[in-house]
């Protein structure tokens, strides 16, 4: 999958890229603003985002990710407060909280490829927390 890291901590965008490119994924490119992340989501083709919350201009993330939904591009937030995340999930999939493993990423991406790639009949992994209008699809 061409995916796209929306993180201002630079240290975990550049783990979380490692973790992708590793399980065989290629990252478009790491925004550390919601100007930053629209500007690629309107410019680079991607699959998926990773989408922090909080980012250098503010709790911006949810902005981004109303943006991504529009786009019609899947996603997660990955915060460290999941209290931020709106009833609606912004149209995310759902979210990973931080700090995560690196197990528990890989589980969640694992299920996340899947769900993507449209197998339905998968059991949902801890490290995620499905989107309620998710949830009840399953």
């Amino acid at each position: 999958m061409n995916i796209l890291i929306v993180e201002d901590e630079a240290l975990l965008a550049l783990e979380l890229e490692s973790e992708l490119e590793a399980a065989g994924h290629t990252v478009v490119g790491q925004a550390m603003s919601s100007m930053q992340a629209k500007a690629l989501a309107d410019s680079e083709p991607m699959d998926f985002a990773f989408v922090d919350i909080q980012l250098l201009d503010g709790p911006s993330g949810i902005e981004v990710g109303y943006h991504l939904r529009e786009k019609g591009v899947p996603y997660v937030f990955v915060t460290g407060n999941l209290k931020r995340i709106p009833p609606d999930f912004a149209g995310a999939l759902g979210a990973i909280e931080k700090p995560y493993t690196m197990n528990g990423l890989e589980n969640a991406l694992a299920f996340i490829e899947r769900f993507v790639g449209g197998e339905r009949r998968d059991s949902v992994p801890p490290s995620l927390v499905l989107a309620p209008w998710l949830e009840a699809t399953l």
